[in-house]
């Protein structure tokens, strides 16, 4: 039976040592991309290293739903469906399965489809398929999680934190602050570290502004030409009328924000203007 190792960073400079410890043992790597980030996680090149995904919708790696969904699986997918769909639901799952994968209908469409359809049926499907090879869960008679069908965004996993005493790290609780008479809302979005390389500009700001000895610990950093940010010393962006303006520009991408109702993905959130970020929040 592998071992379940919950893993809830998937920073690439800590995989090494994660896989030198689990050597040759079948292990199940869980992890906490949650259901409202539209990104994948590391998937491991050693075969005895399998990558769950419990918080989305899709909870197999896509290595695993590429050989699942093949074109040549087709005929043991739709034996499979029959097995585990519910019956209201089989015909048009039968439909979409014995649709071939093709430019015009995309891997990632086909698995959308029956998703949609049925969460449980798809991971059973899933499941059933992974008995057939060598990944770490072939031998299991069963995985509880196949029968999981949530879906757990930012604010339930903040919610889970909160209820079991454990709490949300404070830098991730949004604080208000007000410019010209309007208020905002800043916090950090990635980890808590005070020399992160891809802070935005407001959250700078916010180190300066609610931390300043780990802010002024960062600045002591910029020497001989160096900087934090390309376009900006840390000392010329804590100006009073810098950082007004910093304020002012995160106030109007919040709210073109709001108006296009766009996600509350990381990525959105993110300045345009500025680099998406290290492999430590987005591998």
């Amino acid at each position: 039976m592998p071992s379940h190792f919950a893993r809830w960073c998937t920073n690439e400079l800590k995989l090494q040592p994660f896989e030198k410890y689990v050597g040759d043992d079948p292990v199940v790597s869980y992890v906490g991309i949650r259901g409202d980030e539209d990104r994948e996680g590391y998937i491991s090149k050693k075969s005895n290293i399998q990558s769950i995904f419990p918080f989305r919708q899709n909870i197999w790696s896509e290595d695993v739903v590429l050989k699942a969904l093949s074109n040549k699986n087709i005929s043991q997918l739709a034996k499979n469906y029959q097995q585990f769909a519910q019956s209201d639901k089989l015909s048009r799952l039968l439909e979409i399965i014995d649709e071939p994968i093709s430019m015009s209908f995309p891997l990632n469409q086909k698995r959308d489809l029956l998703l949609d359809l049925d969460v449980k049926a798809f991971n059973k499907v899933v499941f059933e398929f992974l008995k057939t090879t060598n990944y770490p869960l072939s031998n299991e008679q069963m995985f509880p999680v196949v029968d999981n069908d949530d879906i757990l965004i930012r604010e339930d996993i903040f919610n889970l934190l909160r209820e079991s005493g454990v709490g949300v790290p404070k830098y991730y609780e949004k604080i208000t602050y007000e410019v010209n008479g309007k208020k905002g809302e800043y916090a950090r979005s990635r980890p808590g570290c005070y020399f992160c390389f891809f802070q935005q500009k407001i959250e700078w700001v916010w180190l300066y502004e609610q931390h300043p000895r780990l802010f002024h610990q960062a600045l002591e950093y910029e020497k001989e030409g160096y900087t934090w940010i390309q376009d900006e010393p840390l000392s010329v962006l804590i100006h009073p009328k810098r950082i007004i303006a910093i304020k002012e520009e995160h106030l109007k991408r919040m709210e073109r924000i709001k108006s296009n109702k766009k996600s509350s993905f990381l990525v959105d959130v993110l300045d345009d203007e500025e680099d998406i970020g290290c492999v430590a929040c987005f591998i």
